[in-house]
């Protein structure tokens, strides 16, 4: 007896370490863009109002996170796995002043924490009214850091190959297929023609498909990564190579009724200052053809070793579905795009 109860308490202990003696986590629970808010009912309002406000660039509301709430009193060992918590603590006792914390994988893998201490509601509410939109998005770029470890372990390899033609790489999912791969020509007026490199991959998955389009073209000034400048070369390279069965159709950028928006974004990994680029969210439409339309996102880069502007873009259609977790998931597609001067693999 005494020899099974010491193997038995060795497997206990073995259990609960790794090769390295370090702690092993359960797998984190819930869906992708959900989160746990812990805090006193007072203060909840002003949270679930930012954490699950309308994403913008979607054709029907959806929220950025689904968002559930419990009290601290009812935040037990069950509900500390899940994949994105915030936990607000306020005590005036405690506190004399609102701090906030990051972390990450404290009760499970992958999980996201930020826990907020504040010595009372008000205190807090100025802090949330400041800084509540820079944690949701600290909250969504966790979200696409664990997407992208996720595509790192099954790639389109043909697909990474054309991008290696120039200097690039993206981890394209293997389940994307590789459509076109062309150069086009815009003919300048009072200048040179520009030679735009474009690579073209479709999931091709009927009720559900996701594009992703990488294109690059010589980079002349700081203009270009402007609004408008962002906005008029899509709906130029776009409109050449997205048609619908009509003859004569093309796609174009919505801009009357639900204008695209455009703002400066850096990297996801901690490297030597991330980089520069511009991230243009909106919805994208066929014209003079069958209506058709959904949401698109693109980043826009410069190739610093080469003299280019690069955009990738990502866009879906799905009619009469959800769309905020498949826009999601291939957004953090453009975020693996590497330039040459950030070749890792």
């Amino acid at each position: 007896m005494k020899k099974i109860f010491f193997w038995m308490l060795l497997a206990l202990v073995i259990s609960g370490c790794n090769s390295n003696n370090t702690r092993l986590l359960t797998s984190a629970t819930g869906s992708i863009y959900e989160c746990l808010v812990v805090s006193r009912t007072e203060v909840k309002e002003p949270i679930c109002a930012t954490l699950g406000g309308d994403m913008y660039g979607l054709p029907q509301m959806e929220p950025y996170f689904t968002v559930t709430h419990v009290t601290p009193g009812q935040f037990d060992d069950f509900l500390k796995s899940t994949r994105n918590v915030l936990i607000v603590d306020i005590d005036e006792h405690k506190y004399t002043q609102t701090k906030t914390s990051y972390s990450r994988d404290a009760w499970s893998k992958p999980q996201a924490i930020v826990r907020i201490q504040a010595p009372g509601s008000e205190d807090f509410q100025s802090f949330w009214n400041e800084h509540g939109e820079q944690i949701r998005e600290w909250f969504v770029r966790e979200e696409l850091a664990r997407q992208i470890r996720f595509y790192r372990a099954s790639t389109n390899k043909d697909a990474r190959a054309h991008l290696e033609q120039w200097g690039y790489d993206m981890l394209i999912p293997e389940d994307f297929m590789l459509i076109m791969d062309t150069t086009l020509v815009l003919k300048e007026q009072m200048a040179n023609d520009q030679i735009v490199n474009l690579l073209w991959c479709c999931n091709n998955k009927g009720p559900m498909r996701k594009d992703i389009v990488v294109y690059n073209y010589p980079y002349t000034s700081q203009d270009q990564f402007g609004h408008e400048s962002i906005i008029a070369m899509r709906d130029e390279i776009m409109g050449r190579i997205v048609s619908a069965q009509v003859e004569g159709s093309y796609m174009a950028t919505e801009s009357k009724h639900f204008p695209p928006v455009t703002k400066q974004v850096s990297a996801l990994r901690d490297n030597k200052g991330g980089f520069y680029a511009m991230e243009t969210r909106g919805l994208w439409k066929i014209c003079h053809g069958e209506a058709m339309g959904g949401p698109f996102v693109s980043l826009t880069r410069l190739d610093q070793v080469n003299g280019r502007v690069v955009t990738a873009e990502a866009f879906l259609y799905a009619p009469g579905q959800k769309k905020r977790n498949a826009m999601r998931q291939i957004e953090a597609i453009l975020y693996s795009l590497e330039m040459p001067n950030e070749r890792q693999r």
